[in-house]
Formats: C-alpha cells, sequence, structure tokens
C-alpha cells in the first residue's frame, strides 16, 4: 500500500519543487539526438528536455502514478519509450544513444555500478552521461548521520540510499568523470541534500569536449 499509493505521490510532490525544477533545467540543457533516462520515475524530467532531443526511452523498474505518466509524456514534443524494467541489464543494442540521464536515481538501483556498466555500453563514443544525484557528504560529520540514518530512509524511501559515493560508482564502472560539481541544495535538510551533478563520457581516449550548453559552477 505504502509502495504503489503514498509514497509515489510523496516523492512526486517533493521533486517537482521550484528548487529541484530549476535543478533538472541545468542539467539537461545540453541533451540532444536519441536520449536515454535511467529511473524514469513520473517523468519530472519530460518539460526540461531541449527540442533538440528527437526521441526518449526510459526504464524504470517501478510503474509510478501511471496517469501522470500518460499526461506527462502526451505533451513531450518528442516520442517517448518506456519500459519497465531494471538498469542492471538494458535491452538496448551497443553505441546507440547520443545521451544517457540520472535523476536522483543511483540512491535506490540496487547495483548501480552494473546499472553504469549499461550505462557505458549502450552509449556512443561520443556520448555523455548526466547525472544529479543526492549522496555522501565529505563532512565525517553529516557522513556519519547518513550511515546511522541509512536503514530508516531505505525502508521510508523504498530503497533509497543516503551514503553512496556517486562520484566512485560512476569512476568505478568505468565511465570518465569529465566534470562534476559538489554543493548542498538550499531548503534540504543535509542529510538527503547533498548533491552530486556531473558530466562523464565513455572514456578519456578520444575524449569531445564538453557539449553546448554545459557549464559548471
Amino acid at each position: 500500500m505504502y509502495a504503489t499509493y503514498i509514497f509515489p505521490r510523496l516523492m512526486d510532490w517533493i521533486l517537482r519543487g521550484e528548487r529541484f525544477q530549476h535543478e533538472r533545467q541545468r542539467l539537461l540543457t545540453p541533451a540532444e539526438g536519441v536520449v536515454l533516462e535511467i529511473g524514469f520515475g513520473t517523468g519530472l524530467n519530460l518539460p526540461h528536455y531541449p527540442r533538440t532531443v528527437t526521441a526518449l526511452h526510459a526504464v524504470d523498474s517501478s510503474s509510478m502514478l501511471p496517469d501522470r505518466v500518460a499526461s506527462r509524456t502526451a505533451q513531450a514534443p518528442f516520442p517517448v519509450h518506456i519500459q519497465h524494467l531494471s538498469a542492471e541489464r538494458l535491452p538496448y543494442d551497443n553505441a546507440m544513444f547520443d545521451y544517457v540521464v540520472s535523476t536522483f536515481t543511483l540512491c535506490t538501483i540496487p547495483e548501480p555500478i552494473l546499472a553504469l556498466r549499461e550505462v557505458r555500453r549502450v552509449m556512443k563514443p561520443e556520448g555523455h552521461f548526466l547525472f544529479l544525484e543526492h549522496g555522501r557528504s565529505d563532512v565525517s560529520k553529516i557522513a556519519g548521520w547518513q550511515d546511522r540514518l541509512n536503514p530508516f530512509q531505505n525502508w521510508l524511501g523504498c530503497g533509497c540510499n543516503l551514503n553512496r559515493r556517486i562520484d566512485r560508482l560512476v569512476r568505478d564502472s568505468g565511465l570518465y568523470l569529465e566534470s562534476m560539481d559538489r554543493y548542498v541544495l538550499p531548503g534540504v535538510p543535509r542529510i538527503g541534500g547533498e548533491i552530486y551533478r556531473g558530466l562523464a563520457a565513455r572514456n578519456e581516449i578520444g575524449l569531445p569536449s564538453k557539449p553546448a550548453g554545459w557549464a559548471s559552477s
């Protein structure tokens, strides 16, 4: 009952707040071509994709608020193809996507490194991975509280973890971390508001320049 009806509505309400929408817009500005989104949720990223996107494929292990998802996908200016499956095994060909996107998703995927290896596999050689995630603090006192509260958060957040080192997950998957910003999201308790916003490439050799519209602060 909680996971099916209460949690999706709670998360949709929180994550469609003005500050979160600003962060999505900032992240997705450079996206173009054929895009894959892992952890589609209720489709809150859809209004923020630029018109340079020609098609969006999305995966999510859960089907949350299908009526809202249908309404949001119907308004998208590009075709949206959604599959309900795990990101650890993606049903796509190698080197298929120009961009792969993850927003507030890597905290929940059971085996995030496997999922990121799949991200690397399905990206074109010149492709990019855009991510916006919360994770482990660099401040030891905050990180300690994240560790203590993580079992409760894991239950309350239906698998969400407070204490994952997002940059380490990206690097350990074989992706090349090209740029990353760390900051605390205003108005959000720090144990859940430590943000990792970044851009990764498939590899360092022959790395393309940062895409137009990407700004690091």
